[in-house]
This record gives structure tokens, sequence and C-alpha cells, in this order.
């Protein structure tokens, strides 16, 4: 049952407010749906964080963390979703994006490899950063809605699968 995966994962937010750096916002995490284990808590933070994870920008976690405070969903479930793109990932990742938003704006690729510098923003982010951008949030929102679509699927046959195995057991 995915409410049990999600389980062991689960922070609870105590622990997370009583941290000294989280003063200024612990007014902020009361909220129970924050860090409930809940169908719909988490499908729409795992899917904020897989929208989140395609997207050119640094600091994936504290992003998502962030939107799901503002959309009051699931805090832990979105940081980690956007762990998809991690260092093995990234490159692969933004390529494709690139590919897909110039291929939309009919531009010529451009070839380039994938540093994590200053160098690399400043001189090959600035000619490609619409095609790229681009590409990212359009096959950033395919990857939220293909994500909410598996793990509410899912999680609703869990539910299902759970409460026939239920009521077998009360006959």
């Amino acid at each position: 049952m995915p409410r049990r995966f999600f389980r062991k994962f689960a922070v609870k937010r105590h622990t997370v407010s009583e941290r000294w750096f989280m003063t200024p916002f612990r007014h902020l995490l009361h909220d129970h749906r924050l860090w409930s284990i809940r169908r719909k808590n988490v499908v729409p933070a795992f899917s904020l964080g897989l929208f989140i994870a395609f997207l050119p920008f640094p600091g994936h976690p504290i992003e998502a963390a962030l939107a799901a405070l503002l959309l009051r969903v699931n805090i832990p479930v979105a940081a980690l979703a956007t762990f998809v793109s991690n260092p093995l990932t990234m490159g692969p990742i933004y390529y494709f994006t690139y590919k897909v938003g110039a291929d939309l704006l009919s531009v010529e690729l451009e070839p380039f490899d994938f540093e994590f510098s200053i160098d690399w923003i400043t001189d090959t982010f600035v000619s490609i950063w619409q095609p790229m951008l681009l590409g990212s949030v359009l096959v950033g929102a395919i990857a939220a809605l293909l994500g909410f679509i598996a793990l509410d699927m899912i999680w609703r046959y869990s539910i299902a699968d759970y409460k026939t195995r239920k009521r077998k057991e009360r006959n």
C-alpha cells in the first residue's frame, strides 16, 4: 500500500519546526496537510516535485518545498520527488528538454556540453535558454501529469485490493 511506503519516510512536523533555522517559518508549518500521508496530499506533491525536477534551475528541493508550502501539499514528498534530476540524470534530461524546445521553436540545434559552472551559464546557457526552458516546462508538465495519474492509480488500486482482502477475511 502506498501509504505504508510513504509512512516510512514521513517527517514529523514538530521535529522540523523545532530546528533553530526554521524559526522564521514555524508559524507556517503547523498545517497538518503539509505532513499528512493521504492520497490527496501525496499525489499532487509527487507531481509537483516531478515538474520542478525538470526545470533548469538549481535548488530543486528548496523550490519544491516552498511550492508545496504555497499549495498546501506534502512537503517531504515534493522535495524527494525532485531527486529524479540528479547528477547522473541531469545531462540527459536537459539535453532532451533542449531538443524538444528547439524542435518546437524550429531552432537549429547547437552542440553543447553541460557543465555546472559559471562559465557555462554565461557562455552557453545564454544562447540556448529559450528552447531549453520551453522544453523543460513542457516535458516537466507531461512528467508531472503522468506521475500524477500513475501514482493515483496505484494508490486507488491498493486501496481497492486492501478492502477486497478485508472483506474476504470477514467472510
